[in-house]
């Protein structure tokens, strides 16, 4: 096997390779992964982040108590 011959095929193993990489998730082609959307942010309502901050807010009351 000469080196052209050699090289060839390096070089058709890594083609094999890159595309299996890009079927494994490397590059999904513009394909949103499964439950998340492609470049897209999700926002909270005003109400939302509320909510979430009196929940925080009674979780370090309790602790704050608890270290009473």
């Amino acid at each position: 096997m000469n080196v052209s011959e050699l090289l060839s095929e390096i070089d058709t193993e890594i083609s094999r390779l890159q595309r299996a990489r890009e079927l494994l998730g490397g590059t999904n082609n513009g394909i949103a992964k499964r439950g998340h959307s492609a470049g897209k942010k999700r926002t909270l309502s005003a109400e939302a982040r509320e909510k979430i901050a009196a929940a925080q807010r009674k979780r370090w009351a309790k602790q704050k108590r608890a270290a009473k």
